[in-house]
């Protein structure tokens, strides 16, 4: 085992870049910048120098939006609340409204974004 992150990076699939790419940038409130490659098209989640990183992609045929696989759990900053808030205003649907999970980890909420996905959020208040 390494010192460090249990997680290096992460992807969340997107069926329609656009689409996602509004969801996302509405929810956090942010203009998500894109990494284009070629034949795929990324778009990269707020994030911090150093931090953990990740972002929305698109490559045909290859990444299918679920709700039955992992589950992310995306930064809500001091509060997800505010972050839940946007959700369903920016085409998704909220799954798990916010709850402790205890003092000591703080909180937690699911959505499905715009495409499909299971996604959460924490925070420690």
């Amino acid at each position: 085992m390494h010192d460090g992150n249990a997680i290096n990076w992460f992807e969340i699939p997107a069926a329609d870049f656009d689409r996602a790419k509004r969801f996302y940038s509405a929810i956090f409130a942010y203009d998500m910048p894109e990494w284009p490659m070629a034949g795929v098209r990324m778009g990269v989640l707020p994030g911090g120098e150093g931090k953990v990183g990740g972002t929305i992609i698109h490559v045909p045929g290859f990444y299918k939006p679920s709700q039955d696989g992992v589950l992310v759990y995306l930064n809500g900053g001091d509060d997800l609340s505010v972050v839940l808030a946007r959700v369903e205003g920016a085409g998704g649907k909220v799954l798990i409204a916010k709850r402790q999970i205890s003092e000591e980890i703080g909180y937690m909420a699911v959505f499905l974004d715009s495409e499909g996905n299971r996604v959460a959020l924490h925070s420690p208040h």
